[in-house]
């Protein structure tokens, strides 16, 4: 029986052990896909804080209950470990680590070379490696088949590559990993062939694509139509507010249009893992093909930019009450970057924060979600910083409050009972129905 067909009976079988490296927001949610199917996983990952919390039992991801991993630990369908040799024991090996950018907007491949190091020593015939992070078109090909082939593997009959990227939505409710179409690409095409019948174990839709550079693009292009389109409508929230127009209502009054129009809505800047990164990682790669992605690069310009618009009407609407920016006490409400979620990744708030609190503003933040700022590489300052206690008094002792995300768990008519002056960057006052007094709200 060829390898091939070996590596496809165990999988069509729920024989094959997965292995699932990084178990962040896209690897824990595929870890309980998996184990909900009835396989078999091994999570691993470097970071011994989240090893020893699922061992526990518990989620460190909000929206993630912590009953299913407790279920799935117990029941020994999962086990977890920061040693990657214990690689050589998974049928298949799915890679969900982070693809960041670097200071110069460059490709940031340095977390997934580094893992592929890790395993590479420890791979064998009969394993499929999947990667699902976002990456430049060639990336699968390029860095990771090298690097397996001179373990003296051949892609396509000892071992099959492909490339799957994530399509996770942190705290959608209407689409868990399970129910998201999955777009698989392999190297060969014995590659696609166990590739698809990976993911047709755990995923109810399936969407093969000729090669893994059409699931790199294609990824790309998911999110780079949305940063675009969120581009674009930050550029006209700007214009609108300059000629007096609530772009607010003209978005909804353009979204009665039963075809032709998509509604997107502006705010103070983009965040998360996705948006504000994939799009340069093509600008990138066009690069070496002589093209200038001039779209792409001027919607990146726009959404970078708001932060600083963001500011600027602050300033201008504190101005309108005899305030300076310098020495006012200036509260964020939301620092994760969408609302209902603990992910503070690329988080907006973050831009507001340091050129707030670089023009003197004393600033503080609220987030119910996100009681206490983790390190992060580019806001080290904020490192511990807590969100505030939400009480009467304590609001109306801010000269401004800035809305930054939306939760659903804020009390914003209460938020118009303390506080002197709102930036609102989400028409969340609006949204709410709520009848501010003449001038409280300031929409940025």
């Amino acid at each position: 029986m060829k390898q091939v067909d070996q590596t496809l009976e165990k999988i069509e079988s729920g024989s094959a052990v997965i292995g699932v490296v990084g178990l962040g927001y896209v690897g824990l949610p595929l870890v309980l896909g998996f184990v909900g199917r009835g396989f078999r996983v091994m999570g691993m990952d470097i970071d011994q804080k989240k090893v020893e919390a699922i061992r526990a039992g518990e989620s460190y991801i909000e929206h993630i209950p912590s009953g299913p991993i407790t279920e799935a630990v117990k029941g020994g369908k999962l086990e977890v470990t920061t040693d990657f040799s214990e690689a050589s024991r998974a049928d298949a090996l799915i890679m969900c680590v982070p693809t960041p950018l670097n200071e110069h907007y460059e490709p940031d491949l340095s977390f997934v070379i580094s893992t592929m190091e890790s395993l590479v020593p420890h791979l064998r015939s009969g394993q499929v490696v999947s990667l699902e992070s976002t990456t430049y078109p060639g990336t699968t090909d390029e860095e990771l088949r090298p690097l397996i082939e001179n373990r003296g593997l051949a892609v396509g009959e000892d071992i099959f590559l492909i490339y799957s990227p994530e399509r996770e939505d942190p705290g959608n409710p209407d689409f868990s990993s399970t129910r998201i179409p999955k777009v698989v690409g392999g190297i060969t095409e014995n590659c696609a062939k166990v590739g698809q019948a990976l993911y047709q174990a755990v995923i109810s839709d399936v969407v093969p694509v000729r090669s893994t550079q059409v699931a790199e693009f294609t990824k790309l292009l998911e999110n780079i139509y949305r940063a675009v389109n969120i581009g674009l409508v930050n550029e006209l929230k700007v214009a609108a507010d300059r000629m007096g127009i609530d772009i607010w209502e003209v978005i909804e009054a353009a979204a009665t249009k039963p075809f032709g129009f998509k509604a997107f809505y502006p705010g103070p800047g983009l965040g998360g893992h996705c948006i504000p990164i994939d799009p340069f990682y093509l600008t990138w790669k066009a690069r070496e093909y002589g093209v200038h992605t001039r779209f792409i690069e001027l919607a990146g310009e726009i959404n970078n930019s708001m932060p600083h618009w963001v500011v600027q009407r602050t300033m201008e609407a504190l101005n309108e009450r005899s305030k300076s920016v310098k020495g006012s006490r200036i509260l964020l409400m939301g620092l994760a970057y969408k609302e209902n979620v603990d992910d503070m990744r690329e988080s907006p708030t973050f831009d507001l924060m340091d050129e707030l609190a670089d023009l003197g503003a004393e600033v503080a933040y609220y987030d119910p979600h996100i009681p206490e700022i983790i390190p992060t590489r580019e806001h080290a300052r904020w490192t511990g910083t807590k969100s505030v206690e939400w009480t009467p008094a304590n609001i109306a002792g801010f000269d401004c409050i800035l809305i930054a995300t939306n939760h659903q768990v804020f009390d914003l008519a209460g938020l118009l009972e303390s506080a002197e002056l709102v930036v609102d960057t989400r028409n969340a006052i609006a949204k709410a129905g709520l009848t501010p007094a003449e001038g409280q709200v300031v929409k940025a």
